[in-house]
């Protein structure tokens, strides 16, 4: 079939007539379908559509030709994928936020008590939000597996063998980030950082750019190389964009992020970034970090004092270097590759984007 012009337009065009189909779907099964199925459409609005961005740039490293309806198929169906982990992701760390407007279960909280619903709103709305994510997630599959039939069959199985290792390797990745929330505490503190960065690789590098780079390039027909090449360049560029994301979540600007500056603290997300702090403290110092770190009622006074602390003991500086370090590891496995040039210039464009983007 004919190459799309203008990609992630086109993307974008692709959730909307799938969303569209959805609610004519849900329309027969009464309001509450209709409820969740807006929802859903809700919390696909908004984002950069990076992992559509980095399938595409797959694709077209190793086609050098611009996406099928294939390629903008699968890539609508992981930004459906992402809206899932992120509606997840809230729940599990009780946000109240997302892209600046309130998290699914707020929203379906409010809709509880503005309809004056029987029972908790706030359980509602959490429980409303996990099903919503698992239907975001059956969306996904079905956009998905309905792009393939435009697709070879030896490229569309090769393409569901890495969207499905991407599914199975971000969730055990989250259940890694709810497990070191718990067993932090237990472990020795040298190995907090060791912990934090091995669910930095599953919960977000692999997931956010490797995965989908591969997975667009075995939709092109990758060989080996290529994918190594990919493979060797999505892992560390998706390291430090977890990184940065991890500074922003301390540091970053609330009218840019969408989330309260210091919410990662407020959360007692145990970042690379705290882990390196708390390396730096002594022992009563580290008690009283520890103590503010995941304190949802942290004022702007508290606020301040920790990110002091995490600039006071270099802890930054070293997360900042770390950045620079997989930057520069990401671009050295672009060198020599055989892909397509002009797709190479956008891949370092995208790695740019991503270790100094600001939301």
């Amino acid at each position: 079939m004919a190459p799309v012009q203008d990609p992630i337009a086109a993307v974008s065009q692709a959730l909307d007539t799938f969303l569209t189909r959805q609610r004519e779907l849900a329309t027969p099964l009464g309001p509450e379908a209709a409820l969740i199925t807006e929802a859903g459409a809700e919390s696909v609005t908004g984002g950069k559509r990076l992992r559509a961005r980095f399938l595409l740039a797959g694709w077209r490293a190793v086609t050098g030709d611009e996406p099928t309806p294939a390629a903008i198929t699968a890539a609508a169906a992981l930004e459906l994928f992402h809206a899932a982990a992120l509606v997840h992701d809230d729940v599990i760390d009780n946000s109240d936020t997302r892209r600046g407007r309130p998290a699914a279960h707020r929203a379906l909280e409010r809709h509880h008590r503005d309809a004056a619903w029987h029972g908790d709103a706030e359980s509602f709305g959490r429980a409303g939000a996990v099903l919503l994510g698992d239907l975001l997630v059956a969306w996904s599959d079905d956009l998905f597996e309905g792009g393939l039939t435009d697709a070879a069959p030896d490229r569309a199985a090769a393409a569901r063998t890495e969207y499905a290792r991407m599914r199975r390797e971000v969730t055990i990745g989250q259940f890694l980030d709810v497990a070191e929330e718990s067993a932090f505490r237990t472990e020795p503190d040298e190995r907090h950082a060791d912990r934090a960065l091995r669910v930095a690789s599953l919960k977000s590098a692999r997931y956010s750019v490797q995965q989908p780079l591969l997975i667009g390039a075995a939709l092109g027909g990758a060989d080996a190389a290529q994918s190594e090449a990919l493979s060797q360049f999505g892992h560390p560029l998706g390291m430090a964009f977890q990184l940065r994301d991890d500074v922003l979540g301390v540091f970053g600007d609330e009218a840019l992020t969408g989330k309260p500056a210091g919410d990662d603290l407020r959360e007692g997300k145990r970042t690379v970034l705290v882990a390196y702090a708390r390396e730096a403290l002594q022992v009563g110092a580290r008690r009283v970090f520890d103590e503010l770190v995941g304190d949802p009622d942290l004022d702007d006074v508290q606020v301040k004092s920790l990110q002091e602390t995490i600039v006071q003991t270099s802890a930054l500086d070293r997360v900042e270097a770390l950045i620079a370090d997989y930057a520069h590891q990401a671009d050295r496995a672009l060198a020599g590759a055989k892909l397509d040039n002009a797709a190479v210039a956008e891949l370092r464009d995208l790695a740019r984007a991503s270790t100094v983007r600001v939301a």
